[in-house]
């Protein structure tokens, strides 16, 4: 079973919802239209399709509708996703959502604060194999914002962990901002550390314990292991800012996916989808807007991540 997640930088619909970035309002000047929408579709949809993930992850989501018409795209590309999903009950600029070839028992929106500035998480629960699954898609604050928003996330999604419990098969995986090793790389970034070296990722998901650092092991009695550890370290990135590599998307198991019972973590599987036709020169190929302002869609790129897959055994 492949499970993957792909922040797919902004797929807004062509309704005019009030809500949009400037330059995604529809039919303006900034020519957010419908040969660039399509377009933007049908190049998502050959990486969704390139991956042929079982269930995926989507960040950067505007509506259902978007959800909608990128699900089509795939139909078109022979790839069908029968159950889909949108954590849309809050008004915010994007959302996250799920794609799956597995029916969902329930799907579950969980909401961070009533902030805008938050956004809701995306909870599903499967049954494979007579054993339960629960999937649970995040975007916390960029780092335009300080530790203490992602970590307002992170105790939220902590909180419903320890609602399933934390013995379950969990999966945390999406855009969380934050690298593996947050904790080390933020210390002398004081615009972002404002919570005296704590971090969401990190501390309060409890996966620093499984590297041996026992500081804050009573913070989490819940602790994840944070997928990335399983692969190479020069390949443990999917975001490129500046020329240097960075590790915002993560996946997160339970111990339970780990303990070689039921459903688990197929060993060495972690991996970045990293094909050539998503990187120019050494830059990841994102979706391409004219410089100047304001800002103009050119029609061509995928997105500014890369897409993250891992490997489940059943």
């Amino acid at each position: 079973m492949k499970i993957a997640t792909y922040n797919v930088e902004n797929i807004f619909d062509l309704q005019r919802s009030g809500y949009e970035y400037k330059e995604y309002i529809p039919n303006t000047y900034s020519q957010w239209n419908k040969k660039n929408y399509q377009k933007k579709l049908k190049n998502i949809a050959k990486v969704i399709k390139d991956i042929d993930a079982d269930i995926i992850a989507l960040q950067e989501i505007e509506s259902l509708q978007a959800l909608k018409d990128l699900r089509y795209e795939l139909k078109r590309h022979g790839l069908y996703y029968q159950y889909y999903k949108i954590a849309n009950y809050k008004n915010t600029t994007i959302k996250v959502a799920l794609l799956s070839k597995i029916p969902f028992i329930y799907t579950h929106e969980i909401a961070v604060t009533s902030s805008y500035k938050y956004r809701n998480l995306l909870e599903a629960k499967f049954k494979i194999n007579n054993e339960e699954l629960y999937i649970i898609v995040n975007h916390w604050k960029s780092k335009a914002g300080p530790e203490s928003m992602r970590i307002v996330s992170a105790k939220k999604l902590l909180k419903r962990v320890k609602e399933i419990g934390c013995q379950k098969n969990i999966i945390l995986l999406g855009d969380f901002n934050s690298d593996y090793e947050e904790y080390k790389l933020f210390k002398r970034k004081r615009k972002h550390n404002d919570t005296n070296g704590i971090t969401g990722l990190n501390h309060i998901l409890g996966t620093i314990n499984n590297q041996n650092n026992s500081l804050y092991a009573n913070i989490a009695y819940c602790e994840f292991y944070n997928l990335w550890y399983d692969t190479e370290k020069e390949k443990r990135y999917s975001y490129i800012y500046r020329g240097k590599k960075e590790a915002l998307d993560n996946i997160l198991v339970s111990k339970a996916l780990l303990d070689s019972k039921g459903i688990d973590y197929k060993k060495g599987s972690l991996r970045t989808f990293n094909e050539k036709y998503l990187f120019k020169g050494k830059r990841i190929y994102r979706w391409q807007m004219s410089r100047k302002k304001p800002r103009v869609h050119r029609g061509k790129g995928y997105s500014d991540h890369l897409p993250l897959i891992a490997e489940f055994i059943y």
